[in-house]
């Protein structure tokens, strides 16, 4: 599909707050081949960025990676391939780096059915160039779901990781997983250690929604993670819950929007923190209204603002969030106009004013489209998302300049 790139400002009431600049978008070339998709962008602590995605030729696939430069996206390395994976539009694989030691993860089919997979992790100690042996994270053994990744590095070489698992609802079939916490779909988390060894793993919550995205934030208490919940109502709102002194709080909701559906939605939410505190961006059809809203916690989490309504309508979601600054988020979601789909940016105060808002680009709304993904360094705000062309996907990238 053409690249298309639309702007425009909407104006706020509280216009003492909105920057005059008039936000632009610059389109940054991925050096991709084959059909590409799901990509996913991450920068270190050092600030150096990284964009991953999957290629497919044939009946194999395989993750790549490149690194920011000044002049652009480096040449492409591959991380790891194979003719056993499962690759979906929603279930993205990952990278993420804490110096030169690079964490990545990916999808890997078993012999069984068609949704026995595992998370597989491969770990680089030099940028990169070498990946050493990967390894199944989770330890159950079970054939059955296992996915929607969510990865944090931390200090000493240890990188924190959080996924669905679906080890207890073996032979229910997909998406059609009894309400009981006997046989629901779990969130769980574990850490990496530098050896490729899990080394400690709880259970978070003993009933999930099934294929929602997780995401985690790293605090200086410890990890936070968001997620679907789903009670025994079908309720499927989002929960949050915080690793302190090694010990989980029990999950509780963002926000109860009291969303009462019999099925996944295949929408999670994303989280973003800065020192004032956290904000949590979701989708959610309660009262059967499509909505993307956004809410800010001064507390580490404890509690959350009234949330502010982004999108409504026709918007599908499919979010992300990042910290701009101490002050202001990030947030990107996709709206419906037509036969097509458009990516929207937005620039939000920790008050919940909405700054600045953009329309980056025209894609498809079918599900190969994927999920729009962010990230910012000291040059700004980056992001990655999959167009179709024709029907083949193709990873596009783009600076977003506000």
């Amino acid at each position: 599909m053409k690249y298309v790139v639309f702007l425009f400002l909407v104006t706020v009431a509280c216009t003492s707050n909105l920057d005059r600049a008039e936000p632009f978008v610059e389109e940054l070339i991925v050096p991709n081949e084959f059909q590409s998709q799901l990509p996913f962008l991450y920068t270190s602590n050092e600030g150096q960025t990284y964009l991953s995605w999957v290629e497919e030729f044939g009946d194999t696939a395989q993750l790549r990676f490149s690194k920011l430069e000044p002049t652009g996206w480096s040449e492409p390395k591959n991380i790891a391939k194979g003719n056993n994976w499962f690759v979906n539009w929603a279930d993205f694989p990952s990278l993420v780096a804490n110096g030169d030691h690079l964490t990545a993860h990916w999808l890997q089919k078993r012999a069984a059915g068609t949704y026995d997979y595992d998370i597989y992790i491969a770990q680089s100690t030099d940028g990169g160039d070498n990946w050493q042996t990967p390894f199944i994270l989770h330890k159950d053994g079970v054939a059955a779901e296992h996915g929607f990744v969510s990865l944090l590095p931390s200090g000493n070489g240890k990188v924190f990781a959080t996924w669905l698992d679906g080890r207890n609802t073996k032979g229910l079939g997909h998406a059609n997983h009894e309400v009981s916490t006997e046989s629901a779909m779990t969130l769980r988390a574990a850490w990496i250690n530098a050896e490729g060894e899990t080394t400690e793993e709880w259970e978070l919550d003993n009933r999930t929604c099934d294929c929602c995205q997780t995401d985690a934030l790293m605090t200086p208490e410890g990890p936070v993670v968001v997620f679907r919940d789903r009670s025994i109502h079908e309720i499927r709102d989002i929960y949050i819950t915080k690793l302190f002194q090694n010990d989980w709080s029990t999950p509780k909701p963002v926000h109860q929007d009291f969303w009462e559906i019999p099925g996944c939605p295949v929408n999670g939410p994303a989280i973003a923190g800065n020192e004032k505190g956290m904000a949590v961006v979701w989708f959610t059809a309660a009262n059967q209204t499509s909505k993307v809203k956004w809410s800010f916690s001064s507390n580490g989490g404890k509690n959350f603002s009234t949330p502010i309504v982004l999108a409504e309508a026709n918007t599908l979601g499919r979010v992300d969030i990042i910290a701009l600054n101490n002050e202001q988020f990030g947030v990107s979601w996709m709206e419906t106009q037509g036969e097509l789909a458009v990516i929207q940016w937005a620039r939000i105060s920790t008050r919940g004013d909405i700054l600045q808002k953009i329309k980056v680009v025209e894609t498809s709304s079918a599900r190969a489209s994927g999920f729009p993904v962010m990230t910012q360094n000291l040059d700004g705000v980056l992001m990655a998302w999959t167009e179709l062309i024709g029907e083949e996907p193709k990873v596009q990238s783009a600076w977003i300049r506000y």
